[in-house]
C-alpha cells in the first residue's frame, strides 16, 4: 500500500476534525440541553461509552498517522537530498579496465560459464543478462570480473567502464545511484550541462537513468559495477538495451531479474597451493607440500591471503615454507579474540605488515587515514608526510608486496579488507594523528587546486583563497594546461569531496570552507550542479559554525551562481541577497560588487529589468571605486543587455561599447565576444543589418577559437535572425538548426527554447504556418517551465501571427493580448511595438479603425525607441487602413 505526499498532513487533519467533533459532542452529552438529531441520539443516551469511543478513535487515527509517517519517512532517512548540509559525495569511473592481476588463477568453471552465457546470447540475438559475481571478502570477485572483462573486451568495442560503488568500503558511504549515474554519463561523454539536476533526488535519479539508458541504446559496451551494496543502488545503473554486458560484484546475494549468478568460493586447496607456488617464485620441488597445504588453509584458501603469504616467502630467500608457517601461527595466536575467518585473513595481513621496513609500516598505517578511495604519489606524500619520490617508492613496494592494487594512470587503491586493516592500525596512533593526516591532505588538495584554478578562472577574476598563513606548500603535480587541470580535477573529484566530508566530520571547518571555494570554478564548469549546491551549502553551514562571515558570504555567493545555472531563480536571488548583506557587514566591497553583478544577471533573466539595472549600476559604481577594470566591463556589458531589453538602444550601445573597449584593453576574448554579440543584437533591432552581421560573425569566430559551443550557438541564432530579416530564410533555418543541435547536446533549455521559436518564425515567414505551430508551442511550454517571461511573450506573439494565418482569429487575439500584457510589465517597448503591428495586421481586413489605432500606437513607440523596421511596418499599416481617395 502506498500513500501520497499529502497522506501525513491529511491524517493529521482527520484526527483533528474527528477528535474536536467527538469531544464537543461528548462534552455536551451530560447537559442534555438540546435534543440531538436522531443519528447522534445514541451518543446522548450513552455518554460514558461515548468517551471510550472517542479515545479509541483518537488512538486508532494516531496509529494510522504513525504508519503513514513511517512509510513516508523511510526513504528520507536513507536518501541524501540537495537540501541537507551533508557534504556531497561523488563516484569515480575508470574509462578503461583496471590492470589484470597476476594473482588470478584457475576459475575456469566460472569463466567458462560466463563466456558461454555471453556467446549464447550474442549468437541468438537475445538480450545479455546481468552477470552477478558474489562471494565473501577477499575471495577474488573483482579479480574475476576484471579478468573476464579483459578476455571479452573485443566483443564490446564501444567501450569498457569500471565503477566502484563503495558498497562495503570502510570509511566511505555507498555511492548514491544519482551520483553514480552522473559519473557514468560524464564518462560516456555527456556534457555536464546536459545532465539532469534538481532538488527532487528521486526525479533527478530517474531522469539520469533514462538518459543513461538512452546513451547506451544500440551500443555494445562492457560495464563493471564493483562492490555493490544492494539492488536499490544497482537497478538504476543498468543499461536498457540488451547488447551491453554488465558484470556486478557484491558480497551479498542480490536478487536481480533474469540474472546469471556466478558464486565465487574460496579456492580449492590444490589451486590455492598452485597459486602460492607461482607467486612465491620458488621451485615446487623445494617446497614441502604438506606445509603449503597448511599455509593456504590457515589463510582460508582466499586469493588475497595466499598472494600476501607467497610475497613474504619471495622476499625472504632464506626462509623455508616451515619458517613462514611458524610466523603465521604466531600471528594467529596474537589475534585469538577474533572469529576464525577474520583471524585467518587478519593474521596474514599482520604478518605482511610486520615484515615491512619501519618507514614503510608507517606509510601503510598513514594510508588508513586517507579519506579518498584511490591515490597517486602526491596524495600519498601528503598523507604520510614524506616526499613524492619516497611516496612513489613506498607505493611501488606495497604493490610488489600485494598490499595495494594498481589502477591506470599510476594510481593505487587498497582492497577493502586491507583498507579496514590500515584504518585499524591508524586508529592505534590516536585521534590527533588522524586529524593531522587529514589536514595535510586538505593542504595538498588546496595547493593543487590553486594551480588548477589558474587555468580555469578568467584573467582578472578572483582566485580562491590561498593556503593559511605559515602553511608549507606541498609538492603538487605539474598542470601545464587547461586540459591537464581538467583531467586532474576529474580524477580527483571523488577524493576531494571525500576529503571535505572527512574534514567536516572532524570539525575542520576552515578546511571545509577553503576546499569548497577552491572547487567552485571546476564545479561551475563541469557540474553536476546539484553536487555543487550540496558542497556550497556545506561550506555555508561550516562558516556559520565558526562565525566566519566572510566565508559565509563567499559560500552563499557561489550557491547563488550555481542556482542561476540551474534556473532556480528564486533560490539564486535569496542566496545572493544574503551574500550582499554579509559582504556589507565585513566591508568587502569587491565581494559585494560581484554578488550584485550576479544578482543583476538573475533579475535580467527573470525580466525584472528595473531591479536588474539598479543592481548592475550599484555594482558598476563599486568596481569604479575599486578601479577593478574587469568588474567594470562585466557590469557595463550586463547593464547594456538590460537597456537593450528595455528598448533603450542608445544607452545599450553606449554601455556595451564601453565594455567592449575595456575587454579589448584587458585582452579578455570571452568578454569581447559577448559584447560584440549583444551590440549585433542592438544593431539588428535598429535595422543596421550589415553592422549586426559583422559583429555576430566576429563574436562567432572568437567563440570558435575559445571552443565555447554554448556561445557559438547563441551567435548562430543571432546570425539566423539577420539572415531571415535580409531575405535568406534557408540560411536562417540552417543557422537555427545548428544552434538547436548545440543547445540540445549541452542541455541548455533556455537556448533550446530560443532556437525552436526562431525555427518556428522561419517556417511562418516561409508560408508554412502548420509547420510553425508545433515549434512555437514547444518554445512557449519551455519558457513557461523556466519562468522566462520575455521568452513567453515572444512565443505568444509569434503564435498570434500563426493562429491568424490559420484562421483562428480568437486564439490569435488572445495570444497577442497576453503577449502585450507581459511586455508592458517588463518595459519592453520594442516588443510592444512589434505585437501591436502584428495585431493590427490581423484586424485590418475586418476592423480597419481598430487596426489603425494599433498601428498608430506602434508608430509612436517605434519612433520613440528608434526602430526603423517597426516604424516602417506601422506606417504601411496605417496607409492600408486609411480610406483611399477614390472611395470618397
Amino acid at each position: 500500500m502506498r500513500f501520497g505526499r499529502g497522506a501525513g498532513p491529511s491524517a493529521v487533519a482527520v484526527i483533528g476534525v474527528v477528535t474536536t467533533t467527538l469531544a464537543g459532542l461528548v462534552t455536551n452529552v451530560v447537559s442534555a440541553q438540546s435534543r440531538w438529531p436522531s443519528w447522534l441520539r445514541w451518543l446522548q443516551v450513552h455518554p460514558w461509552l461515548s468517551f471510550v469511543i472517542l479515545g479509541a478513535v483518537t488512538a486508532g487515527l494516531a496509529a494510522l498517522l504513525a504508519v503513514v509517517d513511517d512509510r513516508r519517512g523511510g526513504g528520507r532517512r536513507t536518501a541524501r537530498t540537495v537540501g541537507t548540509t551533508d557534504p556531497p559525495d561523488a563516484a569515480l569511473v575508470l574509462r578503461s579496465l583496471p590492470r589484470d592481476t597476476t594473482a588470478f588463477t584457475d576459475r575456469t568453471t566460472e569463466l567458462a560459464a560466463l563466456e558461454h552465457s555471453v556467446s549464447s546470447a550474442q549468437a541468438s540475438g537475445t538480450a545479455l543478462p546481468v552477470h552477478l559475481i558474489d562471494g565473501m571478502p577477499g575471495v577474488g570477485k573483482t579479480a574475476l570480473a576484471v579478468h573476464a572483462a579483459h578476455v571479452l573486451s573485443e566483443r564490446f568495442p564501444d567501450g569498457q567502464l569500471f565503477l566502484n560503488l563503495n558498497g562495503h568500503t570502510p570509511g566511505r558511504n555507498p555511492v548514491q545511484p544519482g551520483e553514480a549515474l552522473a559519473a557514468l554519463l560524464t564518462a560516456a561523454g555527456v556534457p555536464s550541462q546536459q545532465i539532469p539536476v534538481g532538488d527532487d533526488i528521486g526525479a533527478v535519479t530517474e531522469a539520469r537513468a533514462a538518459m543513461w539508458r538512452g546513451r547506451l541504446a544500440d551500443k555494445r559496451a562492457l560495464l563493471i559495477l564493483d562492490n555493490a551494496a544492494g539492488y536499490g543502488q544497482l537497478e538504476p545503473l543498468l543499461p536498457g538495451g540488451g547488447d551491453c554486458l554488465v558484470l556486478v560484484t557484491s558480497r551479498k546475494r542480490l536478487a536481480l531479474h533474469e540474472e546469471v549468478v556466478l558464486p565465487v568460493d574460496a579456492l580449492p586447496p590444490e589451486h590455492a597451493v598452485a597459486l602460492f607456488v607461482r607467486l612465491s617464485a620458488r621451485p615446487a620441488d623445494e617446497l614441502d607440500h604438506d606445509v603449503l597445504s597448511e599455509l593456504v588453509r590457515l589463510c582460508g584458501h582466499l586469493p588475497l591471503g595466499v598472494s600476501l603469504l607467497a610475497a613474504r616467502l619471495r622476499h625472504h630467500p632464506s626462509w623455508s615454507a616451515g619458517d613462514l608457517h611458524e610466523r603465521l601461527v604466531a600471528a594467529q595466536d596474537r589475534l585469538g579474540e577474533l572469529r576464525s575467518g577474520e583471524r585467518a585473513i587478519t593474521a596474514t595481513f599482520d604478518l605482511s605488515h610486520r615484515d615491512l621496513a619501519p618507514e614503510r609500516q608507517r606509510f601503510f598505517r598513514r594510508l588508513g587515514c586517507y579519506p579518498g578511495t584511490d591515490l597517486d604519489a602526491y596524495a600519498g606524500a601528503a598523507v604520510a608526510e614524506v616526499s613524492v619520490a619516497e611516496a612513489r617508492r613506498h607505493l611501488d613496494g606495497l604493490y610488489d608486496d600485494h598490499l595495494i592494487e594498481e589502477h591506470p594512470g599510476s594510481r593505487f587503491r587498497l582492497h577493502d579488507l586491507l583498507r579496514d586493516y590500515a584504518r585499524g592500525l591508524a586508529a592505534e596512533g590516536g585521534s590527533m594523528d588522524q586529524v593531522q593526516s587529514v589536514e595535510r591532505v586538505c593542504t595538498y588538495y588546496l595547493s593543487a587546486l590553486a594551480a588548477a584554478n589558474g587555468h580555469l578562472v578568467r584573467s582578472g577574476a578572483p582566485l580562491p583563497p590561498p593556503l593559511p598563513d605559515g602553511t608549507r606548500r606541498p609538492e603538487t603535480p605539474a598542470l601545464g594546461s587547461r586540459a591537464d587541470a581538467l583531467g586532474w580535477l576529474e580524477n580527483e573529484r571523488a577524493n576531494i569531496l571525500a576529503c571535505i566530508r572527512r574534514a567536516h566530520s572532524l570539525s575542520l571547518y576552515d578546511s571545509v570552507v577553503r576546499l569548497s571555494v577552491a572547487m567552485a570554478p571546476f564545479l561551475r564548469q563541469a557540474g553536476p550542479w546539484d553536487q555543487a549546491v550540496g558542497l556550497h551549502r556545506t561550506a555555508a553551514e561550516a562558516a556559520r559554525r565558526t562565525g566566519d562571515e566572510q566565508a559565509l558570504a563567499d559560500a552563499l555567493a557561489e550557491l547563488g551562481v550555481v542556482r542561476r545555472f540551474m534556473a532556480a531563480y528564486p533560490d539564486a536571488v535569496a542566496a545572493l541577497d544574503e551574500a550582499v548583506s554579509h559582504y556589507d557587514a565585513v566591508g568587502d566591497l569587491r565581494g559585494k560588487a560581484d554578488a550584485l553583478n550576479q544578482l543583476g544577471i538573475v533579475r535580467y533573466l527573470t525580466a525584472d529589468n528595473e531591479d536588474s539595472a539598479r543592481a548592475q549600476t550599484e555594482a558598476l559604481d563599486l568596481y569604479r571605486r575599486l578601479d577593478h577594470r574587469l568588474g567594470q566591463a562585466n557590469a557595463l556589458a550586463d547593464l547594456g543587455m538590460v537597456w537593450r531589453q528595455l528598448s533603450r538602444f542608445d544607452a545599450a550601445t553606449r554601455t556595451q561599447s564601453e565594455a567592449l573597449s575595456i575587454y579589448r584593453e584587458l585582452g579578455d576574448r570571452y568578454g569581447e565576444a559577448n559584447s560584440l554579440r549583444d551590440l549585433g543584437v542592438v544593431h539588428c533591432l535598429l535595422g543596421a543589418y550589415d553592422l549586426a552581421a559583422r559583429h555576430h560573425q566576429e563574436a562567432f569566430d572568437i567563440y570558435v577559437a575559445l571552443d565555447d559551443r554554448e556561445h557559438q550557438a547563441y551567435a548562430l541564432n543571432e546570425q539566423g535572425v539577420v539572415r531571415r530579416l535580409t531575405g535568406d530564410p534557408e540560411g536562417a533555418r540552417a543557422a537555427h538548426r545548428q544552434a538547436l543541435t548545440h543547445f540540445t547536446e549541452l542541455g541548455d533549455r533556455y537556448g533550446r527554447a530560443n532556437s525552436v521559436r526562431l525555427l518556428g518564425v522561419v517556417e511562418r515567414v516561409s508560408g508554412d504556418p502548420r509547420a510553425a505551430l508545433p515549434l512555437l508551442t514547444e518554445a512557449l511550454d519551455i519558457c513557461r517551465v523556466l519562468g522566462s517571461r520575455g521568452g513567453e511573450a515572444a512565443a505568444l506573439n509569434e503564435l498570434g501571427v500563426v493562429r491568424g494565418m490559420l484562421g483562428q482569429r480568437d486564439d490569435a487575439v488572445e495570444a497577442f493580448g497576453r503577449s502585450l500584457e507581459i511586455l508592458r510589465s517588463l518595459g519592453d517597448r520594442y516588443g510592444e511595438a512589434e505585437v501591436l503591428n502584428n495585431w493590427g495586421t490581423l484586424l485590418a481586413p475586418i476592423s480597419p479603425e481598430v487596426a489603425r489605432a494599433h498601428f498608430q500606437h506602434a508608430l509612436e513607440i517605434a519612433r520613440e525607441v528608434g526602430s526603423t523596421l517597426e516604424e516602417a511596418r506601422a506606417s504601411a499599416g496605417i496607409e492600408r487602413c486609411d480610406p483611399s481617395p477614390d472611395r470618397g
